[in-house]
């Protein structure tokens, strides 16, 4: 009697196990990269070659996920963060990716950075149905939720930035004549097309434009053709190191045009410090960003976390240094998206959250500048505010704007 009470009692332990079991099994799933444990991410930087500016986005990410991972990882899971060089060159940044998914099997692809590296990988990583999230360039082509459903940008896209330096300059000097230079690729390509757009039927203004190579060693054969067309208004569609070459060749010519400095080249570290600030003196840009470099920020709640960061997990990072911003806000952005996939980190579901972001705001956005995603609205970040270069760091004026795009 008392032995089969036993094994009664004992069959309906086993049963409740296997019933509780199999709830947890209804309640988690997972892809290749997702486990109890842990969460594989993968990462492709230019941590050299001419773009090794922006290398510094992936350390800091890898501090950030360090943090997370300290404070007991997101849901109880631990990031693994693999980043990977691929020296701004496509071929090597297809390499790189194929190793993140088809041997380090990571979950999703984030933050790969530049426009030529991630055009190179796009329809690998959807073919694969790998998220390629949150690119870190602002080409518009990587936010066509239709086309490319496993891909999506994070910070504003170039056209919407090219529109908004257009009427600005339409409203406060009409009759400019307008000189321009842009990197010879789809991020130069792109940030023009938004400039022409936004002058529309104006744009016999643009009276000379002349594209670079980012292989070119120096860029000042540019510079002193361009001024040599009269133009008293020079747009800058540079990355960081062409963009401190400008700023300070344009100086030496002793040029003086009204001068607009696209967002990416526009960093007070990486750009303006060495070209010098008093070459930079009322040069102009937009941004959705707070500065680092501007005391400002000094007793703004979201800095005063982003700098509590840097000093225990990024201690040798520099402030001033908008990638160093900008890596921060992107890593932060993640985190959300995993944390709302809950115990369902499966690719679709991370590509589902990533697209239901609402009024989300990172630390060192603007005020005013929210993240916002949907199904049919893959840019999260559609406002700007245009800066103007004053002393040592970048001073907001006029109001936020908006310069949404749509498939």
């Amino acid at each position: 009697m008392n032995f089969r009470s036993t094994v009664s009692g004992l069959s309906a332990a086993l049963a409740a196990v296997v019933i509780a079991s199999g709830s947890a099994q209804a309640q988690k799933q997972y892809d290749t990269g997702a486990t109890d444990t842990g969460i594989k991410i993968g990462n492709i930087m230019p941590y050299s070659g001419p773009a090794s500016a922006y290398g510094v986005i992936g350390k800091i990410e890898a501090a950030y996920f360090a943090m997370i991972n300290e404070q007991g990882g997101i849901n109880g899971r631990k990031i693994e963060f693999i980043s990977y060089d691929d020296g701004y060159s496509p071929p090597k940044a297809v390499e790189q990716a194929r190793k993140l998914v088809e041997s380090d099997e990571v979950l999703l692809v984030f933050s790969p950075l530049g426009t030529p590296s991630n055009s190179a990988i796009q329809k690998y990583m959807n073919a694969k149905k790998v998220p390629q999230l949150f690119v870190a360039t602002g080409a518009t082509k990587f936010g066509e939720a239709k086309t490319f459903p496993w891909t999506m940008g994070w910070q504003p896209p170039y056209q919407s930035e090219g529109k908004i330096y257009a009427k600005y300059l339409l409203a406060n000097k009409p009759d400019a004549k307008v000189a321009i230079m842009y990197q010879n690729d789809d991020f130069g390509k792109d940030l023009l097309k938004g400039f022409h757009d936004g002058l529309g039927e104006k744009g016999s203004i643009i009276v000379a434009e002349d594209s670079y190579e980012v292989a070119e060693p120096s860029i000042d054969s540019h510079i002193v053709k361009l001024k040599a067309s009269g133009a008293d208004t020079f747009v800058s569609i540079t990355t960081p190191k062409f963009a401190a070459q400008a700023i300070k060749k344009v100086a030496e010519l002793g040029w003086k045009p009204t001068y607009f400095q696209s967002n990416v080249g526009a960093s007070v570290g990486s750009v303006m410090k060495p070209a010098g600030f008093e070459n930079g003196q009322d040069v102009m840009s937009a941004s959705y960003a707070k500065d680092g470099a501007d005391p400002q920020w000094d007793n703004d709640e979201g800095m005063k976390k982003f700098y509590a960061f840097l000093a225990k997990y990024a201690p040798d990072a520099n402030r001033t240094d908008a990638s160093v911003v900008y890596g921060y806000g992107e890593a932060q952005t993640v985190a959300q998206v995993l944390k709302q996939a809950g115990d369902t980190l499966t690719r679709e579901n991370i590509m589902k959250q990533a697209a239901n972001l609402k009024d989300f705001v990172p630390d060192t956005l603007l005020p005013g500048v929210k993240i916002n995603t949907s199904p049919t609205d893959f840019y999260p970040i559609e406002q700007l505010q245009m800066i103007r270069f004053k002393g040592e760091k970048w001073e907001p004026f006029g109001p936020i704007i908006s310069g949404e795009v749509r498939d």
